[in-house]
């Protein structure tokens, strides 16, 4: 009785079901578990002479599992997220878990008081305030003397 051959994956995925995937589904959702596993999104803004930003992190136990710091002008988050749930009923039993550890360093603007960073987390949303100073005055003219 002839076997066909074991079918060998290089990126360790069925590719003609990832490619059918790209023209149905949307770009987003097309990587997940494939290249963003370390990738922590974030979104950034000013408001106030303030730059916040944001960050996604459920089921953080935000005392252990959470570094955040400052060094030459970036700002480094680091979480690693162990999570665990069970389900037993007299007919069944059920468990998931989720973990992973993610990271991001952003660059912070040249007015940036990174003494005064303070972070809050709350209902899994991490929130980093970078209070900024008085921005840069415009370009100033030096005058040239001439020296003979």
């Amino acid at each position: 009785m002839a076997t066909t051959p074991a079918r060998w994956e290089p990126f360790g995925m069925d590719l003609p079901a990832w490619m059918r995937r790209m023209f149905e589904e949307r770009p987003s959702t097309l990587f997940e578990g494939v290249l963003d596993r370390s990738f922590l999104r974030v979104e950034q803004y000013v408001e106030d002479g303030t730059l916040i930003i944001r960050a996604e992190m459920p089921g953080i136990d935000i005392d252990k599992d959470v570094d955040i710091s400052v060094h030459d002008g970036l700002l480094h988050i680091k979480a690693e997220r162990s999570e665990k749930e069970e389900k037993t009923d007299k007919s069944f039993y059920h468990s998931e878990f989720r973990y992973g550890a993610f990271e991001r360093t952003l660059p912070l603007p040249a007015e940036a008081s990174v003494d005064e960073v303070k972070a809050t987390y709350q209902n899994g949303i991490l929130e980093v305030r970078v209070p900024m100073s008085v921005p840069p005055k415009d370009a100033i003219k030096v005058a040239v003397t001439r020296k003979d």
